[in-house]
């Protein structure tokens, strides 16, 4: 909502000066905010973790699924980037390449690109396709014993080329990872908060028949401040309370946070930023698109609200 946005700034000092405590103590913050968070999200996703970075997000979303389903094993797009902690670098193609390597439970799909994927424009269904890639990732799975956790998807790949998944993509892929009694989990910490314009969730883009059975939020969530969430089902949060080791973090929801986050869903709101994202997008759009028709060196044009990516290349064939 930019940079020391003043009713931001203010929420965080005027919540210093009354009380900033370890979270096992109980303030009305963390339940309003949850309360508001959740009238962003479908009915399904009522229960919320609070934390301080998506990487912890993401990382107890992964707890989460294999509490609850009791496999082990995680499916990821091609390039992907989920986090800095050691069980992300460890599902993250973009890191893991450069590093150890891939480990045995996890699994790499195709990225749902249209453009230079597998599957391109011309393909008579590369929904389906590129569906079917998870699909058969989980059948060999199956073939050497392995069990599926998760299919763990940024809602639109980022650090993978700003892609926009053809809409249907992310229900069939949640259809094959539930048949294998895994769970969907939709990382938003880069492309949510309205960032897409039209919708408050990049997930949304796929339909309002699809619902993840995670989320994952991070970076604008508290506008630079440390914050970040997992939203997730009850059955999902009461599969994990049932080991009896309960959920902890010292700051993650503490106080002044939740003022934050609060006052940023707040700005969101009456500056109507969303609005904004798509106006703006659609502005930088169409000059990206003038700029495409005169300079051959633009190949793809692509995005969503401020969710853009200019895809460069050498050939127009190739």
């Amino acid at each position: 909502v930019g940079h020391c946005h003043p009713d931001i700034v203010k929420a965080a000092h005027e919540q210093n000066q009354l009380l900033n405590t370890n979270s096992r103590y109980l303030h009305d913050n963390l339940v309003d905010y949850a309360e508001r968070l959740s009238k962003t999200l479908p009915e399904k996703l009522c229960i919320f973790y609070f934390l301080n970075s998506g990487s912890e997000a993401n990382d107890l979303a992964l707890r989460l699924a294999r509490q609850y389903t009791k496999h082990e094993d995680v499916i990821v797009l091609d390039h992907a980037y989920h986090g800095h902690l050691t069980s992300l670098i460890d599902i993250s193609p973009y890191k893991f390449r450069n590093l150890e390597g891939q480990k045995e439970w996890v699994h790499v799909a195709p990225v749902p690109d249209t453009y230079r994927g597998l599957y391109r424009e011309d393909h008579e269904d590369s929904v389906t396709a590129y569906a079917d890639e998870v699909k058969n990732i989980i059948e060999h799975a199956h073939k050497r014993g392995r069990k599926i956790a998760a299919f763990l998807v940024e809602s639109l790949p980022s650090v993978g080329g700003q892609i926009i998944p053809p809409a249907g993509y992310f229900q069939k892929v949640a259809e094959h990872v539930h048949k294998a009694g895994g769970v969907f989990i939709a990382d938003e910490i880069q492309v949510g908060f309205g960032r897409v314009g039209k919708h408050f969730w990049a997930f949304q883009l796929q339909g309002e028949d699809f619902i993840p059975d995670i989320v994952t939020m991070g970076k604008p969530i508290g506008n630079g401040h440390p914050l970040a969430c997992v939203a997730t089902t009850k059955e999902i949060a009461e599969a994990f309370a049932a080991t009896g080791v309960e959920y902890f973090n010292t700051f993650g929801g503490n106080p002044v946070s939740c003022a934050i986050g609060l006052a940023v869903l707040d700005v969101i709101e009456k500056e109507h930023l969303q609005a904004h994202a798509t106006e703006v997008g659609n502005f930088l759009m169409k000059i990206l698109k003038e700029q495409q028709i005169k300079h051959p060196i633009i190949g793809d044009v692509r995005g969503c609200g401020l969710f853009i990516g200019v895809d460069l290349i050498k050939d127009q064939a190739e």
